[in-house]
Order: C-alpha cells, then sequence, then structure tokens
C-alpha cells in the first residue's frame, strides 16, 4: 500500500515504511567477488593510522530503483562520462583530509579518472581558489575493485568543526550499478562531461537526494593531532540515526545535532552516521542495507579513530507489518532475539576496547502506517528494559523517555514528532542530542 504525502516528505518514508513499494526489489544483486589484492596505499585506513578521525561518514546499501515515494536514484544506471558533486558537513577540522570511495556491491572494477575536494559555496557551487585535487596512491586516477574500498593520499586542506565541503568524482565511462546510500538530506549533484573543477553549479543540472561510493572523510592535524579531542563516534542504526523526519538541508538529525554540542564544547570527536533506513539486526533487506551483525565491522570497528559508538536498533525487527517486502525475509522478532543480537554487537565493540551507549526504542504507537501492535508494545517495552538496567551498555540514551507523549508513554509527544507520527522532528532529534551524556564518549 502506499500513502500520499507532499514530495519532499515522501522521500525519506520509502523503504522505512510499510507504503513504500520500491521498484526493483524482484532483481537479485550479484554478491561482489572477493577484492583483489591492492596496493598498500589502495587498502583502506583503519585504526592503525594513528591522528586520524573520520569526520563524516555514511554507510553503503545495493543497488536499487528509486520509486514514486522516494523519488529516483542513480544507483541502477550507474554514471558514464559525468562529474559526480556530494556535499558534506564535517564534525570535527584538522590540516588534511582524505576520503574513503566504496564499490562494495559493484559488479565491475569502479574506475575514478579524477577526484578533488573544496570548500562548499552552497548548494553544488565550490568556493573559488580552494579546490585541491585529490591522488590515490600517488595518482590522479584510481581503480576500486567489486567488493573493495579505498582511501585517497592526504591533501593539505585547513577545515573547522561543522563545515561544509564539495566532494566531486570524475568518470569518463560506465561505471555499472553504483555502491551507494539511498537516503540523504542533502542532494548529490551531477554534470554530463568534465566539470571536476567548476566552481560554479551551472552544469550541475541534475539531482537526487541520495549518496554515491562516498563512504567517509577523514581528518588529521588542528583539533586531530593526539590530544584529548582526537577520535571518532559513530552512530549506528536505523532511520533514527539516518535522520528521517529531519527537514532536508537543514543538518538538523541527530549525528549532526549531537556534533554541534562537541562543537561548542570544545573538544569536537569526529562524528559519522552509519544509520540506514529500516536496518534490521537479524535479517538483510533489498531496501534497508545488510543485517546490523554483519555490517557493524565494516561500518563501525573499521572507521579510523573509532572510540565509541551509540546503537539504536530493534524497531523494525519487532515490528508488525504484513506485506511490507522491506521486511522480507523473517517475520516479527522476540524481545529475547533483539536482545541477543544487540548483546552481539556490544560484545564485537568491548573486544576494541569501544565505549557503547545503547538507545531505547523509541515510541511506535500512532504512526500513520502500520507498524504497532499490543505485542509490539510489549516486546518494546521488554527490550527497553532490558538496555536501561542489564549494565550492557555504558550508558543509555533513553530516546523512549525522551520521545514519548506525557499523556500516553506508548506514543510519542505531538512536539517532537514528524508528520509520520513516529520519527523525530528537528526539535525531536534536538532533545535527543541533549539526552547523550558527552562524558561518555571520551
Amino acid at each position: 500500500m502506499r500513502r500520499k504525502l507532499p514530495k519532499r516528505v515522501t522521500a525519506p518514508l520509502a523503504g522505512l515504511t510499510a507504503a513504500a513499494l520500491i521498484g526493483g526489489l524482484g532483481y537479485a544483486w550479484p554478491r561482489p567477488a572477493p577484492a583483489a589484492a591492492q596496493p598498500v596505499s589502495h587498502q583502506p585506513a583503519s585504526l592503525k593510522t594513528p591522528g586520524w578521525a573520520q569526520s563524516w561518514g555514511a554507510a553503503m546499501q545495493r543497488p536499487i530503483a528509486g520509486g514514486e515515494d522516494e523519488g529516483p536514484n542513480w544507483s541502477v544506471e550507474g554514471f558514464g562520462d559525468h562529474s559526480l558533486r556530494q556535499v558534506v558537513r564535517l564534525s570535527a577540522g584538522g590540516t588534511k583530509v582524505r576520503i574513503r570511495l566504496s564499490n562494495r556491491y559493484g559488479t565491475r572494477p569502479l574506475r575514478v579518472a579524477a577526484a578533488a575536494v573544496a570548500r562548499s559555496a552552497g548548494g553544488a557551487q565550490a568556493w573559488p581558489g580552494t579546490t585541491a585535487a585529490l591522488t590515490f596512491g600517488g595518482t590522479r586516477s584510481a581503480t576500486v575493485a567489486p567488493g573493495a574500498d579505498i582511501v585517497s593520499d592526504p591533501a593539505p586542506l585547513t577545515t573547522a568543526p561543522l563545515e561544509k565541503l564539495a566532494v566531486t568524482l570524475r568518470f569518463t565511462g560506465a561505471t555499472g550499478p553504483a555502491t551507494f546510500h539511498r537516503f540523504t538530506t542533502q542532494p548529490a549533484y551531477r554534470a554530463p562531461g568534465d566539470h571536476l573543477s567548476d566552481a560554479g553549479a551551472g552544469a550541475y543540472t541534475a539531482s537526487t537526494d541520495a549518496l554515491y561510493y562516498l563512504t567517509g572523510v577523514d581528518v588529521t592535524g588542528g583539533d586531530n593531532r593526539g590530544g584529548t579531542g582526537t577520535g571518532t563516534v559513530v552512530a549506528f542504526g536505523d532511520s533514527l540515526i539516518d535522520g528521517v523526519g529531519a527537514a532536508p538541508g537543514a543538518d538538523a538529525r541527530l549525528p549532526d545535532a549531537l556534533a554541534e554540542r562537541l562543537a561548542a564544547a570544545r573538544g569536537p570527536l569526529g562524528v559519522v552516521n552509519a544509520g540506514i533506513g529500516g536496518n534490521r539486526l537479524r535479517y538483510d533487506s533489498a531496501c534497508a542495507g545488510e543485517k546490523a551483525t554483519a555490517r557493524f565491522a565494516r561500518d563501525v570497528l573499521d572507521r579510523p579513530g573509532v572510540r565509541a559508538v551509540i546503537v539504536h536498533l530493534g524497531a523494525n525487527d519487532i515490528r508488525d507489518t504484513p506485506g511490507d517486502p522491506c521486511l522480507r525475509p523473517g517475520g516479527p522478532a522476540t524481545a529475547a532475539q533483539v536482545i541477543d543480537a544487540q548483546r552481539q554487537l556490544v560484545r564485537a565493540a568491548r573486544a576494541r576496547g569501544l565505549k557503547v551507549v545503547g538507545t531505547t526504542i523509541l515510541p511506535m504507537k500512532g504512526a500513520l502506517f502500520p507498524v504497532w501492535t499490543p505485542q509490539v508494545e510489549k516486546n518494546r517495552d521488554a527490550v527497553n528494559h532490558w538496555i536501561r538496567t542489564s549494565g550492557t551498555y555504558d550508558a543509555v540514551l533513553d530516546a523512549d523517555r525522551i520521545m514519548a507523549d506525557p499523556a500516553d508513554a506508548d506514543r510519542p509527544r505531538l512536539s517532537y514528532v514528524f508528520q509520520d507520527g513516529l520519527h523525530p522532528n528537528d526539535a525531536g532529534y534536538q532533545a535527543l542530542a541533549r539526552g547523550i551524556d558527552l562524558r561518555t564518549l571520551r
């Protein structure tokens, strides 16, 4: 079934609700072959590269066609003779930057003819005179094997917390289906031909609300030269982390609001948004990426400088929405199954010495699409009680109590909820960010 909402509103909801019947679900994308060995400079940098923090990041998904509700994307068709410009907001600053590209779900080698980074001047514009060419192992071009990631060489560009950068990739031939992130509040822009170094936006006449290939921007130096501010916090989870309900272009998602708090406290850690709307703990989804227990190592543990992770998961496991293609395979999970899966994440994080913040499942009753039943509420209550009282987590972000309506604790308060009746609005995300004790992240 579909529920018609204003066009700018429907895009974030697709794939996260029963309303989204996404085109292309019948096509089984082949899993990429294991990546061939790459030169050392083309291997993803890891925790073993001291002094680096990830200042921006996103979780990648398999290509899937867009639909009427969520709008079109370029993931299935990929790119040809194009320049692709994507704008990211940093959470921490430094004196050098590098980018990470992923071809994890590609079916052929990804050939990047050139890449550049510049200060953003709004939209698809770059500040004149700030463009820095990027290299990979000392060369302007790079080839990323199917299933692989690469990291660029460091580029000298001084950046500040909360500054926006424009990252531009140049392709000269067909890429095939594109590894991407399906939902974002900041458009990606495309131009035909070579517009890598354009400061103006005139050639970038096409855009979609999705991200392609770009999985991280790292910084070093400045606030990240080894002092107490060095490090990365990863927000990991589903649509609450991804930012469904936040105003487009407002940088109002939970990780955005957390980054602002950290910057104001003059101890800016890098903050990464590794949320995927609709993501589940126990099953993959054509709409919502690999299951959280499978992607945790890649999307949390393997990011540079990670020292803490905030987890919100379980709502899409326990919800009961018959017929939703985004919830296949697998039916509703029990509270015990959700708890067991969350314990797996905590054990993996602790093995790396990370602090782990558990987030209670937000109120679900009253949503304008069918996700709630009395049994769902029983499971939600049981999971939330365990998160609060078991001592499994180092700290708890109590999204349930922050978002709850004082008159009915099973529903979200109207002043904090988006018009779908479930996800936070900008005020709700700000309230959630205020609920995090910054001391637990250091």
